[in-house]
This record gives C-alpha cells, structure tokens and sequence, in this order.
C-alpha cells in the first residue's frame, strides 16, 4: 500500500501560470514536472503520505538546504520529515512526486525496473515507507499511561481490519459484472469490537478445551491494540470507546466482528482528530464554503461522539472468516441500534471510466453527515469477491488538509500513538 509506482508518462499539458513547468496525469491525478519530462519517459512516482529515504532524497537532492550566502541549492523536502504532500502550486495541483528512472541508478540496476513495479527498498536501502508524523515535545512521563496486555486469554479470531489501499492503483481489480458499492469514508478514529472464542492458557483453560468446552468472550480493540480495560489510552482515557463496548454487550452473535470509526469529540474539549485553520489551504472559495477552521464533527456537540461500521464478518470455531455484504450488516446494525457508514450508490462494473465518473461526483463535497467540513472521501467495495476487497478515494482538499494538520500536530495528540497517527 506505501510503495512508490515504476509507470511511464502518458499526458502532460501546460502549467496554467508558470513557463518552466508543466503538469502529468498519472494515475488519474495532476503531478507537476519540470520541462525536461518528455511523453513516455519512465519513473517511479511516489503518492501523497509517503516519506521518502534519508539516503535516496540526498542522492536526489530533494532536501531543503542552503549554501554558506543562504541561498536555496537544494529540493523543497524538509530534510526530517521527507514527507510528500498535496501542494497547490501556482494555481495547478500536484498530488504527489514523479522522478525519473535515473533517480533509482544508485540503488538497483534500473535496466530491470518495468511498468507496473512497486518499490519500497532496494538493495537495503530504504526508498520510500508511509510517513508517520512525529513530534519533537516530549510529553511528561506521568501522562504516560501503556495498555495492559493479557498474557493469559488471548483472542487469536480478533482479526485486525486490512489495510484499505488506494482505488486508482488498482483499477485493474475490477472485472464486468462485479457489484459495487460506494460509501462514505469518515476521519476519526477506528475500533472493532467482536465475540470470539477465548484461548485460554491457563490450566483450567486447557482442560475445559480437553473436554470440549467453548467459551466466548466480547472483546474491543484499536486498529491495531486489543483492549484490557479502558484507563489510559492514545488520549489519556479510552471512556468514549468503553461506550461502545458496553453497548454491544450481549447484541453480537457468537463469531461476529464489527469494525468501525468513532467519529467526533473524545471529551468537551478534545477533538477525535485535530482541526485545521483553513487559511493555510490558501484558496479562498474554500475558506468561504467551509469557514475559518475545519473540525471533523460530523454533526456531534463537544463532548459527543458516534460509531459507524463500515465492515463486519463472522469467523467460525475453524477459523474460517466470511465477509458480510453491506446491506446484511445494516440490517443487522439497524436491529441493534447502531449507525453504518451511508451508503452512496450501487452498481454493476461495466468500465475503469465509469467507475472513476461515479466516484468523482463525492469528490470535494460538503461530507453529508455534518455538512459543516470537507468529505474526506470514498471506499469501493467489491461484494462478490470471496475475500474483503474495497478501494478508498481521497478528496483533494481532505488531502491538503491533512498534510497541514501533519505539519502542525501539538500538544493535545502527543499520546496518540501510531494507532492514530496512521489515520491522519
């Protein structure tokens, strides 16, 4: 999913207001290019949200630097970060990073690198890899408060979600005559809660499992932690994920999991993910549309939040897993009283140009639950494949946004953690 694309360049057009640039389509966004890129060069093109090696950005010359006058003689990455954004560019877009294939010389023999190669190391050395914000404060160590583990149950049928990859890098997945399904995609922070089997250790466990004995157990977690109890946390309390767990306390079948976003305020004064100042998106019919600051809300007071599932499945004692279509889980979801991610639009496959039409109508919009912020944007699912198969799509605003809010991370998301951060 965090790799970077060896593909050839098949459009370039004018840059709208700059003589010594021009603009690709690659993959079905704009990318800014210098004038030496010419139709049918090959690179490697690196999307939004990857951090680019230590030592290939150097041997590219890609980081900001200064000469002894304090004059730029270096690229436009900051040499810690080394992250690619979104930027607007003189009125043009650039949604991402081309360089040419020259740029890989030092690294593996490029005479081997074809169309439709992914890389993220070569030879040892460290290309690309997604880009995990950090900060530089170091947060007082009696606010530090780490997850319990359980040595003794464990819950080897709590299965994480699969990471989501990116719809226009896999266009090539979809067939005619798959049904689809477009949903909203929501920015807060994901959980799973399920009712799996227990694997008990512990001595009486393993007799109660010699005599046939099965046991169940409702279990919630993070994205990537299984949780043991609901002190501490990435926010200092895990209380707003207790509500949920609570609330399907006695509601799931034997074998099911729910994976969901919380979207929202964690308390009154924490947002689940950070605002954003919208003047630093530089466009000003943005601004006008959505206001000063962007708060991903979704309609929720301070203090208030509210869980969407957007995925379920239900994993039998031989630990065989099978996906639940969207319309069986909001049935369910509805019979117990909880939210699914809206649903957009449904649809036979037919063509890659229909598909992408379809979805650019949910770009950039007003999301339709809060109205109040951006859309972050869509996932495609397949239903008719045998294993969990969807494709997200990012608006282009949500993506400048979200390199800014990057950039600016403070005090109130130091104890995230990667669980979080990832979702950013």
């Amino acid at each position: 999913m965090h790799e970077g694309y060896i593909t050839t360049i098949k459009e370039l057009h004018k840059h709208s207001n700059a003589d010594r640039l021009q603009c690709a389509t690659i993959f079905g966004s704009n990318v800014i290019v210098g004038l030496d890129t010419k139709i049918g060069d090959l690179g490697v093109y690196f999307p939004v949200d990857l951090q680019l090696g230590q030592e290939f950005a150097e041997k590219n010359n890609l980081l900001r630097k200064k000469d002894e006058n304090g004059n730029e003689i270096g690229g436009y990455l900051d040499p810690v970060k080394r992250n690619i954004k979104a930027i607007n560019l003189r009125g043009e877009k650039s949604d991402g990073l081309f360089l040419p294939i020259e740029s890989l010389k030092d690294f593996t023999d490029i005479s081997k690198l074809k169309e439709g190669d992914k890389i993220t190391t070569l030879n040892g050395y460290v290309i690309c890899e997604k880009y995990i914000p950090r900060t530089n404060v170091k947060q007082p160590q009696q606010k530090i408060k780490k997850l319990k583990r359980r040595k003794v149950i464990e819950h080897l049928q709590f299965q994480e979600h699969v990471d989501t990859e990116q719809l226009m890098y896999n266009l090539d997945n979809f067939k005619e005559g798959d049904y689809c399904e477009i949903t909203l995609k929501l920015h807060g922070t994901s959980g799973r809660t399920a009712l799996v089997l227990k694997d008990d250790n512990s001595l009486f466990g393993k007799i109660k499992r010699k005599l046939g004995i099965q046991e169940y157990d409702e279990v919630s977690g993070t994205r990537r932690v299984v949780l043991d109890g609901f002190d501490g946390g990435f926010y200092g309390t895990n209380e707003f994920r207790k509500k949920y767990h609570d609330l399907l306390n006695d509601k799931l079948y034997k074998g099911i999991t729910l994976y969901y976003e919380i979207v929202g305020y964690v308390d009154e004064n924490t947002l689940i993910m950070p605002e954003c100042d919208n003047k630093k998106v530089k466009d000003k019919e943005f601004e006008k549309v959505y206001g000063k600051t962007t708060k991903f809300t979704y309609g929720c007071n301070p203090g208030e939040n509210e869980m969407y599932v957007y995925r379920m499945t239900l994993t039998t004692p031989d630990d065989l897993v099978f996906e639940v279509p969207y319309e069986t889980m909001k049935v369910y979801c509805e019979q117990i009283g909880i939210k699914v991610v809206p649903l957009l639009e449904k649809f036979m496959f037919t063509t890659q140009e229909d598909l992408l039409e379809r979805v650019d109508k949910y770009m950039d919009i007003p999301d339709p639950i809060g109205k109040s912020h951006v859309s972050e944007g869509v996932v495609v699912r397949i239903e008719n494949k045998p294993k969990f198969t969807a494709f997200k799509q990012k608006c282009w605003f949500f993506k400048i946004l979200s390199g800014i809010i990057q950039e600016n991370l403070n005090d109130t998301y130091l104890n995230m953690g990667d669980d979080l951060l990832s979702e950013i």
